[in-house]
C-alpha cells in the first residue's frame, strides 16, 4: 500500500493567492489538491497544517473514501467553507496519486469519458453595453459556444463582473475591502437591453449566460427572468441568496428562464431541497469548495435523479489544479451541463504547468496520469502571499448589501 509519508501546504501569489496541498507517498508518487478560499486563504492553510496533515501521515493513500469520512465525521464540526476546502484538497491530491499509480488519467478512474470534451463559457464584460458586446464578439471569434454577459450599469461607478482588465478578472483587489454602491432599480433596467443587443450581434447559435450575484429578492428575480425569456438565456445565475431555498420556488412560479446556483455551497445538504424539488436547473458546486471529487460526484449523482445538470464554478480564484480536477469530473459525469472557464495569467500557468486544452469552445483534461497538473515550487516561492479581500456592497443610502 502507498503510505502517506509527508504533506505540506504551498501558498503563492502570482497576481492572486493560491493554496495548494502536496501529499507525498513512500512509493515516490505525490499528488496535488487545491485549497484556495478567496479572501480567507490562510484559514484553510492553517486548518490543513495544524489539524489535518498530522492525521494523514502513515495512512494508505488508496483509501480515499475512508480518509474523506475520517476528515468529515471525525472532526465533529462538520461542513463550512474552511473545513470542506481542506477536505477537498486532501481528496483531490489522493485522486491524483491514485491516477499516477494506475498510470491513467483521472477521468478513466471515474468511469471513462461520457463526452469528447466539456463545453466552457467565457466572460464577456465591459463598462458599457457596447463594450460588452464587442468583447462577446471576440469570444465568439475564439470559438466559444457559450458566453457570460456582464455590463456596467448606467449611474453606478462599478458593477460586479466588470473588470479593469477585460480578459482577467480578480475581484479580491485590495488590502482591505473596497466598498461599492448598488442600485437594484438601475440594474434591472440595464440587463434586458444587454441581452437584446447580444442576440442582435451574436445570433442564436451562442449560449448566453448572466450572473446576478445574489442581489435580488425572489419576486425581482422572477421579473428579470421573465424579461429575459425572449432572448432564451442559458441560465440566470445566483439570482438570490440561497440560504432560504424556498426563494427559488417563487422565482419558478414567474419565469421559465433556467436557474443556476451553488458556487458557495459546501455540501450536498446545501442543495438538497433545491435539487430534489427541481427548483434549479444547474448546480454550480465545485471541487475545492464542496469537499473534493468524491463529494462532488455524490452531488452530481443526486442531481441526475432530478433532471439537474452540473455547471461548476471556474473563476480564477480556483487554481489550475482545481480546473483540471473539474474537467476530469466534467467529461465523466452523465449530467454535465457547462463548465465556467476564466483563463489564468501567464505567471499562474508557469507555476502550474498543465495538460488541459481548449479547442472549439470545449476543454479536455488531457491523458497524463492523474490530474495532469504539476507545481513548480521554486517559481511559486517567488510570489509570496499578499493579503487581499473581496469587496463589500452598499445600497445608495448606505445600507450594507450582498456582494
Amino acid at each position: 500500500m502507498p503510505r502517506i509519508t509527508a504533506a505540506r501546504v504551498i501558498v503563492t501569489c502570482p497576481g492572486r493567492n493560491f493554496v495548494t496541498l502536496k501529499i507525498e507517498t513512500e512509493a515516490g508518487v505525490y499528488g496535488l489538491g487545491d485549497a484556495t478560499l478567496n479572501g480567507r486563504e490562510l484559514a484553510v492553510a492553517s486548518y490543513l497544517t495544524d489539524h489535518v496533515i498530522p492525521c494523514l501521515i502513515g495512512r494508505d493513500a488508496h483509501r480515499i473514501e475512508d480518509i474523506w469520512q475520517y476528515l468529515y465525521k471525525g472532526c465533529y464540526w462538520r461542513r463550512g467553507p474552511v473545513t470542506m476546502s481542506a477536505i477537498a484538497a486532501v481528496d483531490t491530491a489522493l485522486w491524483d496519486i491514485k491516477g499516477k499509480l494506475a498510470n491513467l488519467p483521472l477521468y478513466q478512474l471515474l468511469g471513462g469519458a461520457s463526452r469528447e470534451g466539456a463545453m466552457v463559457y467565457g466572460h464577456a464584460n465591459g463598462a458599457t453595453l457596447e463594450a460588452t458586446i464587442e468583447n462577446a464578439l471576440h469570444y465568439k471569434r475564439l470559438g466559444y459556444r457559450a458566453i457570460r454577459l456582464q455590463s456596467g450599469v448606467p449611474g453606478l461607478a462599478s458593477t460586479y463582473g466588470v473588470s479593469k482588465d477585460r480578459y482577467f478578472y480578480e475581484p479580491a483587489d485590495a488590502d482591505l475591502p473596497t466598498e461599492n454602491l448598488w442600485s437594484t432599480e438601475k440594474y434591472l433596467r440595464s440587463v434586458p437591453p444587454l441581452f437584446a443587443a447580444a442576440r442582435e450581434a451574436l445570433g442564436w447559435d451562442v449560449h448566453l449566460l448572466h450572473d446576478v450575484h445574489h442581489r435580488l429578492t425572489p419576486i425581482e428575480a422572477g421579473r428579470l427572468g421573465k424579461d429575459l425569456e425572449p432572448y432564451r438565456p442559458f441560465w440566470m445565475e445566483d439570482a438570490v441568496t440561497a440560504e432560504n431555498q424556498d426563494s427559488f420556488r417563487i422565482i419558478r412560479q414567474h419565469t421559465t428562464t433556467p436557474l443556476a446556483v451553488g458556487e458557495i455551497f459546501n455540501s450536498i445538504w446545501d442543495c438538497k431541497q433545491l435539487i430534489e424539488q427541481q427548483l434549479i436547473d444547474y448546480i454550480r458546486a465545485t471541487v475545492v469548495h464542496a469537499g473534493g471529487i468524491t463529494h462532488l460526484r455524490r452531488i452530481a449523482a443526486f442531481a441526475d435523479m432530478h433532471n439537474v445538470r452540473t455547471g461548476c464554478h471556474g473563476a480564477t480564484d480556483l487554481s489550475p489544479v482545481c480546473l483540471a480536477a473539474a474537467l476530469h469530473f466534467d467529461i465523466s459525469v452523465p449530467n454535465f451541463g457547462v463548465q465556467e472557464y476564466m483563463r489564468h495569467t501567464a505567471e499562474t500557468d508557469a507555476i502550474f504547468p498543465h495538460g488541459y486544452t481548449f479547442n472549439d469552445g470545449m476543454m479536455h483534461p488531457g491523458d497524463a496520469p492523474g490530474l495532469g497538473v504539476d507545481l513548480d515550487e521554486v517559481l511559486a516561492g517567488n510570489y509570496p502571499y499578499q493579503r487581499a479581500y473581496l469587496p463589500v456592497n452598499r445600497l445608495e443610502d448606505g445600507t450594507l448589501f450582498s456582494w
